[in-house]
């Protein structure tokens, strides 16, 4: 079996996984849960919903990372030194900022933190979260994009 793709394909799997929820919460579930009518059924339904995909990323993250590396580590990692490779900068400037949030700030910061400003002003706490998951769906999208054309050599810059 040739391992390194077996780690291309587990890899993209996870990333589809993952950044497909992403898309999903961001496009789908935090627009139906604002128009929701009372503060506590937008908190009940978004903390549910969202903490079942929170163990879904965690797991593709880590998936991802295992494989991620794991091709860096055959492929060299002297790709880090070209700019042609940017995407790969981008792959893991992703990953660990979904990383940080997912291990560390969201469940010893940012959940308490959405609960205490969210049952003081739920439309302005909903806002700022669905800003932030476009932000990270945007960012993640354009690496996507980067990393399938510059694996198939488009690489934008020289």
């Amino acid at each position: 079996m040739e391992y390194l793709t077996l780690a291309r394909v587990l890899h993209v799997l996870a990333v589809v996984v993952w950044i497909g929820g992403v898309a999903m919460v961001t496009t789908v579930i935090i627009p139906a849960v604002k128009r929701m009518k009372s503060a506590e059924e937008q908190m009940e339904t978004f903390e549910k919903i969202e903490g079942r995909f929170s163990l879904q990323a965690k797991i593709t993250t880590l998936l991802t990372a295992i494989t991620g590396f794991y091709m860096l580590h055959l492929y060299g990692w002297e790709r880090l030194l070209h700019l042609q490779f940017w995407w790969v900068h981008a792959m893991i400037l992703v990953w660990f900022i979904f990383s940080v949030i997912l291990f560390i700030l969201e469940p010893f910061v940012l959940h308490n933190l959405f609960r205490k400003y969210a049952s003081k002003d739920p439309e302005k706490a909903f806002k700022i979260i669905h800003r932030a998951h476009w932000v990270l769906l945007v960012l993640s999208l354009i690496t996507i994009f980067g990393a399938v054309a510059g694996s198939h050599g488009w690489y934008f810059v020289q």
